[in-house]
């Protein structure tokens, strides 16, 4: 009796068989973007130095808060209300610069302020002013040194001797000549100069003279990109100037504009406090870090603490900004690394 099994199936002619599933890879093809956050987490300096600067950032936000939960003001003397505090040469009575439970860092000679929060509001002035200016500088740099490259001709021209002129300018004396210029056109000689009126001035002169080194740099860079082909290609579709400038140019020149950004923020906060120190920028009452170094350099000799608070900040500071700077530049443009 012949078998009944069922025969087994035959594949139609010319069928294709079911091609094998491929194993899942995800992250094999990574944006640069996440590339370069990758190098930056394997970077122990950079991350190390980005949490020194993002303390430094909330330390300055959160100091009217800080200043309340710890009970004083940078603005109180303290010791016009209390005697003890200082001794008969007008420095502080305690050991160390009279730091103490009450006095965390001390009290200034004098004027017995609280050192604590005077820093503390110092670093949120210097902070402040430094960040503005970097942001305005970032702007006008990118705008002008775009549009130069772009446009090039007499424009280019143009934009290039200026560049030229601000660039030999020795800029802090001529932040020291024209700082009292800018403030004799809002204020009468014999007024007194708001703070405000002070920080806006100091913003847009350190932008004025510190936009012109970003603005060749990306003048340069979209003097090569313009000549490239997907350029030519967005021309040739009838792309408007505005388009490929946004959409074409600017997406390939983030690296620059934020490796730059990075080298000018802590330039600007040496340059505002130097200003400060030199009394024609930020001056006293005003918390500033300058102000500090300016006041602590005429007791040093018999108490070196006010000055060494300012001091030592404002390097940690500025060596963990300069040190996050290269860390950012080595993910973003690994061929830069040495």
């Amino acid at each position: 009796m012949p078998s009944t099994a069922p025969l087994p199936a035959v594949a139609e002619i010319g069928a294709v068989p079911p091609a094998p599933s491929a194993p899942s890879r995800s992250g094999s093809s990574r944006s640069p973007g996440r590339l370069a956050w990758l190098r930056f987490k394997r970077d122990r300096t950079g991350v190390i130095s980005a949490g020194v600067v993002i303390f430094f950032f909330v330390i300055a936000i959160g100091a009217p808060l800080i200043a309340k939960l710890y009970g004083k003001n940078p603005y109180t003397t303290y010791a016009s209300s209390r005697p003890e505090l200082l001794n008969a040469f007008s420095y502080p009575a305690g050991p160390k610069g009279g730091m103490s439970s009450e006095f965390w860092f001390g009290i200034e000679p004098q004027l017995g302020r609280d050192v604590f929060t005077f820093l503390l509001y110092g670093i949120r002035t210097s902070l402040g002013i430094a960040t503005a200016a970097t942001l305005l500088t970032t702007v006008l740099g990118v705008v002008i040194g775009v549009v130069a490259g772009y446009l090039g001709g007499r424009t280019d021209y143009f934009v290039g001797r200026v560049i030229d002129i601000l660039l030999s300018f020795p800029s802090t004396l001529f932040f020291i000549a024209f700082m009292p210029v800018v403030y004799g056109v809002f204020v009468a000689p014999n007024d007194n100069i708001p703070t405000g009126l002070r920080a806006t001035a100091l913003i847009l002169v350190l932008s004025a003279f510190g936009w012109a080194a970003m603005a060749r740099l990306l003048r340069g860079q979209v003097l090569g990109l313009r000549e490239r082909e997907f350029v030519d290609a967005a021309k040739v579709t009838g792309a408007s100037p505005r388009r490929i400038v946004f959409k074409e140019l600017l997406p390939n020149l983030w690296t620059p504009i934020i490796i730059q950004s990075t080298l000018l923020l802590p330039t600007f906060v040496t340059t505002e406090a130097g200003l400060a120190f030199l009394g024609v920028g930020i001056i006293d009452p005003t918390p500033d870090w300058g102000v500090m170094i300016q006041r602590g350099a005429q007791f040093y000799t018999q108490d070196i603490t006010f000055m060494l608070f300012p001091g030592l900040s404002m390097v940690i500071f500025v060596l963990a900004f300069n040190l996050l700077g290269d860390s950012v530049r080595d993910a973003l443009d690994p061929k830069s690394k040495r």
